[in-house]
């Protein structure tokens, strides 16, 4: 029976050692690759086959909670163990909803025991999960079979256009499915309105402007009509200001 491909995903060199050493002891089992983030796993993930993936909870860049929930998105996703040192009402709902962990310093027999009955993230459990964590810093974009992740401080804007939002950095555009609403409750902090079917990244706004509105810019606008307009910083499109939202603008 060929041994099950893992990966251990941990920002500490010295637990991701342990993890090596144990597996290495209880044996039946390839460690394929390691990562000291959720983003250098998902890279992985996406290259490699990965049967287990060893998920450390509390990591810099992207933590195993939001790794977790972009995990879910890939066509095979890997079965799932998490580990940590601490979180104690993190461990209260991991333990009410058997969402498997391994509590740090890890012991051989409790995790040759979590590897032999290790399973993949179901959807109940992936909402808990994501009842215990903040905002995901990161947008996971599907894209030609493949899951692309967006760091939020590269968005510069999210427009919605039919069932996707329109998400825009300096370099290019992507398209995510999910509604505009949803982004703006889960980021209100970091977007603010400015029109019906826009959000603008705070960070991102230079300035605003009087212009012509183009036809096809933004529904609801009359063509050739002079409307306030953001301007971005790092392109040269503009998004149209609504009537409902010039407040912002007079706030300035």
């Amino acid at each position: 029976m060929a041994s099950q491909q893992l990966l251990i995903v941990d920002d500490e060199p010295l637990a991701r050692q342990r993890l090596r050493d144990l597996v290495g002891d209880i044996g039946g089992y390839t460690i394929v690759a390691e990562a000291a983030n959720g983003v250098e796993a998902m890279a992985v993930l996406q290259q490699s086959q990965v049967d287990i993936a060893l998920v450390d909870i509390r990591m810099p860049v992207m933590d195993g909670i939001e790794l977790a929930q972009h995990i879910r998105k890939l066509p095979a996703s890997p079965n799932l163990i998490f580990t940590t040192a601490y979180d104690h009402y993190a461990l209260q709902a991991f333990d009410l909803n058997a969402i498997d962990y391994l509590l740090k310093p890890i012991r051989a027999e409790r995790l040759s025991a979590a590897l032999a009955k290790a399973r993949p993230l179901q959807a109940r459990q992936s909402q808990v999960l994501q009842s215990l964590q903040e905002a995901p810093q990161h947008l996971s974009i599907h894209e030609r079979g493949k899951v692309l992740l967006i760091a939020l401080d590269e968005v510069l804007y999210l427009r919605a256009e039919l069932k996707y939002v329109t998400v825009r950095t300096r370099e290019k555009s992507y398209l995510l499915e999910t509604s505009l609403n949803q982004l703006e409750q889960t980021y209100s902090d970091r977007f603010v309105r400015v029109h019906r079917n826009a959000l603008v990244a705070k960070n991102a706004i230079a300035g605003y402007a009087r212009q012509r509105v183009h036809p096809d810019e933004q529904a609801g606008e009359t063509a050739g009509e002079l409307s306030w307009v953001v301007l971005i910083k790092g392109v040269a499109e503009t998004l149209v200001v609504s009537r409902r939202h010039q407040h912002m603008i007079r706030a300035v």
